[in-house]
């Protein structure tokens, strides 16, 4: 098993979210974790149909940032897609 799938392996073998926040903070710096949190809004924000404009000054990023995003919910079959779509309302023409 390399690194990466051992990592994940500890991630899928977390289930309680107070172990999994330590882990995190354990793991991650602030900045890190913020970074995630602002990559999922984004996500959030571009499966709701907010235009990308709006959500670089929303949360006061750049165009590129977003543009992966986009990229990732446009793709065919696409995992972040799935789960936004069983947390809110399809808003995604698939």
């Amino acid at each position: 098993m390399n690194d990466f799938d051992d990592l994940i392996s500890i991630f899928c073998d977390t289930t309680d979210p107070d172990e999994m926040k330590r882990l995190f903070s354990e793991m991650f710096t602030d900045r890190e974790q913020q970074d995630f949190v602002l990559r999922w809004d984004l996500l959030k924000d571009l499966y709701q149909g907010i235009p990308q404009r709006e959500i670089a000054a929303k949360h006061k990023i750049s165009l590129c940032k977003i543009t992966r995003g986009s990229k990732i919910l446009k793709k065919d079959k696409s995992f972040v897609r799935e789960i936004l779509s069983d947390r809110y309302d399809d808003h995604l023409s698939l």
